[in-house]
């Protein structure tokens, strides 16, 4: 595959997704600039970030210029009944550069990153742009991912039951096994839920089975690994700005389309911003506090989202996104 200049720049602009149709990143004049002969069009090129950073300009610039399939790694994303609230790519963008795993699932169908998995392995025959926030994604494409048997729901109903008991958190954890117990966060009760769960389910603790752990799908030798980065105050006042340009391109009216159905529990109603929006569909809050508070959920969300990069991305290379430029807005 011909490069078309080896010494180009590529330049995502952070706060625009480049031919977004849907209008919802802002205009910025700041640039984070990759010099294109850095980035091998002959190997996987996988790209994580906080939600709202541009990482799909990125990914974007670089399909365009050297090839590739771009393939989603945000669990949001994957929901056919949002485009606008998850930031999910255009169909101008979509029918520019080949694009895989985006609103493909149909709220109420039950999707897993072990689903993702073997979704991504079925298109590993071409060169694929991965790209998304989901750091549970990217770890098992990068890291494996344990293959731990499904719990039968009566578990997991007993499991639900006793955590929302009194005590309940604390005696599910001292229930684990001392190997399991060592290595999660047992102050997490889905965690210690998930782990509890597994072990009643199978007689065999969750680190055993993570153990014996296959190798990565995209191991290093395998793919290039970019970690967009940004000052938190940037990210921010980012995040703020293209929500409101998300209620302008018609966020609420995707969650007025899905009222009829809402229930909580359900995977696809975790999008940022849609429970607040359908708070104030029912009337329970006015417009300007359910945008605040989907702001608000749209920060923490990336805040969680830096954790993990920080605590099992630490191998990745950084890339600024607020880097200065003099580039014009």
């Amino acid at each position: 595959m011909s490069i078309p200049s080896s010494t180009a720049p590529v330049a995502f602009i952070a706060a625009q997704n480049v031919a977004k149709g849907v209008g919802v990143q802002p205009p910025e004049s700041r640039l984070a600039v990759i010099p294109l002969h850095q980035i091998d069009p002959g190997r996987h090129l996988l790209i994580a970030g906080p939600t709202a950073s541009g990482k799909s300009a990125l990914a974007l610039a670089v399909a365009r210029r050297q090839g590739g399939l771009i393939v989603n790694a945000d669990a949001l994303q994957v929901w056919s009944c949002w485009r606008v609230l998850t930031a999910r790519p255009s169909p101008a963008d979509e029918a520019a550069v080949p694009h895989a795993l985006y609103g493909h699932v149909a709220p109420g169908t039950a999707y897993s990153v072990g689903d993702w998995l073997r979704e991504v392995a079925g298109l590993l025959d071409r060169r694929l742009i991965v790209v998304g926030g989901t750091g549970l994604y990217l770890t098992a494409l990068t890291q494996g991912l344990a293959h731990v048997p499904p719990v039968p729901p009566a578990i997991r109903a007993e499991g639900d039951a006793r955590l929302a008991a009194e005590g309940g958190l604390a005696r599910m954890a001292a229930a684990l096994d001392p190997a399991t117990r060592a290595r999660i966060d047992t102050r997490n009760p889905a965690r210690v839920q998930r782990a509890w769960e597994v072990l009643t389910a199978t007689g065999r603790g969750l680190a055993d089975w993570q153990a014996d752990t296959p190798p990565p799908l995209i191991g290093p030798e395998d793919g290039q690994r970019i970690l967009v980065t940004a000052d938190r105050d940037w990210l921010a006042d980012r995040i703020a700005r293209r929500f409101d340009a998300m209620m302008r391109q018609g966020a609420l009216d995707e969650a007025r389309a899905m009222l009829p159905f809402w229930d909580p529990a359900r995977q696809w109603a975790r999008a940022i911003g849609a429970p607040e929006l359908v708070a104030h569909l029912r009337g329970e809050i006015d417009l300007p506090t359910a945008t605040e508070r989907a702001i608000i959920a749209t920060r923490q969300y990336a805040k969680a989202q830096r954790i993990w990069f920080r605590g099992r991305m630490r191998d990745w290379r950084p890339v600024q996104a607020d880097a200065k430029s003099t580039a014009p807005d």
